[in-house]
């Protein structure tokens, strides 16, 4: 699968991942004030999604679809995070669930079936939110991670483990040293790398790779020298106080390595002065290339650019 999400960024020179966090507050006025139930919001964010899709798609390769901006919406919610999925996959976007499932055994079998293998009832199987990719929380140890590691095997998909996350507080724990085998981070990371060693793609990457957040780029650049064969899902970049100069060390010497994820900076960008006047869709489109760019040049002046 790191092999699909590799091609389609190459194939438009853009490593961007536009995060579908999509609150009902941040859609437009006029169609937040149509509603009046959980089912009204649910279809609302739903439709918000399938045109930003339809307007994306030629310029981004993956989607990146947060649980929690639906599980909030009850049922209906929970319908419009599977339409969204279902949605993007249609396009040939590559698809992120961001659940970061974090458990044990036979029950985190039971999250990565609903996310990346495959559910029997009868003679038939079913895929009930299915995605490329799903991300996890794998501080419990590799019988947390194993798994979702056998259904990346068995079923082609791929896993992006929380490793150094982008959140100012992180370094309360992931920043902490563990004797004298370097910090807990570190220690994930290599428990990650461990872990994909038999999934490793043609370009050298593993299916099983990292979230390494653009807010922390000296962490960054350090698991990208011990772990040269770990993709990272970069969130933090935009909103959150992440620079494209900062996040360029995520990427390894031919620009490759790693996918940028921007959320409320792409979806909400038709609420800033710099898209004023623009439909969400329309303004959507404008901070997407803008990002390209903007990562692009930093790339370029590191010396790092395709």
């Amino acid at each position: 699968m790191i092999d699909k999400l590799i091609e389609k960024i190459c194939g438009l020179g853009n490593p961007t991942a536009v995060g579908l966090d999509t609150s009902f507050e941040y859609l437009p006025d006029n169609v937040k004030n149509k509603c009046s139930s959980l089912e009204d919001a649910a279809k609302a964010v739903t439709d918000f999604n399938l045109e930003l899709i339809d307007r994306l798609c030629p310029l981004v390769p993956a989607v990146k679809v947060q649980v929690a901006y639906y599980e909030m919406y009850g049922v209906a919610g929970m319908k419009a995070f599977a339409d969204t999925l279902k949605a993007a996959k249609n396009k040939g976007l590559v698809t992120i669930a961001d659940c970061k499932r974090n458990d044990i055994g036979s029950t985190a079998s039971c999250y990565s079936a609903a996310y990346l293998g495959r559910v029997k009832v009868g003679e038939k199987e079913f895929a009930p939110f299915e995605a490329d990719f799903l991300t996890v929380n794998g501080y419990l140890g590799t019988d947390g991670l194993d798994p979702f590691v056998l259904d990346c095997e068995k079923y082609d998909k791929g896993l992006f483990v929380l490793v150094k996350t982008s959140n100012p507080s992180s370094g309360q724990l992931q920043d902490k040293l563990l004797g004298g085998d370097g910090t807990l981070y570190e220690n994930m990371a290599r428990i990650v790398a461990d872990s994909g060693s038999k999934l490793t793609g043609r370009y050298g990457y593993s299916d099983i790779g990292a979230v390494i957040g653009a807010t922390h780029p000296e962490q960054a650049e350090a698991v990208r020298k011990k772990f040269p064969g770990m993709f990272f899902l970069i969130p933090g970049y935009g909103a959150q106080g992440g620079s494209a100069d900062g996040l360029t060390v995520c990427f390894d010497d031919k620009g490759l390595g790693g996918i940028v994820n921007n959320s409320r900076g792409i979806i909400c960008a038709y609420k800033k002065d710099k898209y004023k006047g623009q439909t969400f869709a329309q303004a959507a489109e404008n901070a997407v290339i803008d990002m390209r760019e903007d990562i692009y040049g930093s790339l370029k002046r590191a010396g790092k650019a395709r």
